[in-house]
């Protein structure tokens, strides 16, 4: 895997060593919405995904990247995931993980290096994602980034005890 590098942050594989950040990340409540998480998950399970996030995109249909800045300091994760090769499109999902980190910029660096990827060496004709409708952060993210709103998900996700809507964000990345 080549590391993607922008101005401010790096994009690269996940490490071993990321053991920690993922744990924390995928037993974090408050994101557990985001990520379509209701169980927490052991050390142990998420061990044995590191030691298999080297498999190709092509076999595991997914591809998680860990966000770093120039100090090496892990901010967050951003993913290509239902990679459909035959359709040539995939979903895409971006988390910074301390909100101290965001709203600065590397979330938008992050995806604009990821669409490039996914462009030029992915080859892949369009991307979608899905928002909650009260996410004006990564709506606005997205849609500066050329995805457009092309469906409303009424009474999609149950959080907390009510549903919530989520919009279909889809960008076309080469037309044809």
């Amino acid at each position: 895997m080549i590391t993607l590098k922008g101005e401010h942050i790096y994009l690269r594989a996940l490490e071993p060593e990321d053991l920690e950040f993922i744990h924390h990340i995928e037993n974090n409540q408050d994101i557990w919405e985001i990520s379509n998480t209701i169980t927490p998950y052991s050390k142990f399970l998420i061990k044995q995904y590191l030691e298999h996030a080297h498999k190709d995109i092509f076999e595991v249909k997914q591809l998680r990247l860990v966000i770093c800045n120039y100090n090496n300091d892990a901010l967050g994760l951003i993913d290509v995931f239902d990679f459909d090769f035959k359709n040539r499109r995939a979903g895409i999902g971006i988390l910074i993980n301390d909100s101290n980190h965001r709203q600065k910029g590397y979330g938008k660096e992050a995806l604009q290096l990821l669409i490039s990827y996914c462009k030029s060496h992915l080859d892949l004709h369009q991307l979608y994602c899905n928002i909650s409708e009260e996410n004006d952060h990564s709506l606005k993210l997205f849609k500066n980034q050329g995805f457009e709103i092309i469906g409303l998900k009424k009474d999609w996700n149950f959080v907390n005890g009510s549903y919530k809507n989520e919009y279909l964000l889809q960008s076309i990345l080469n037309v044809h």
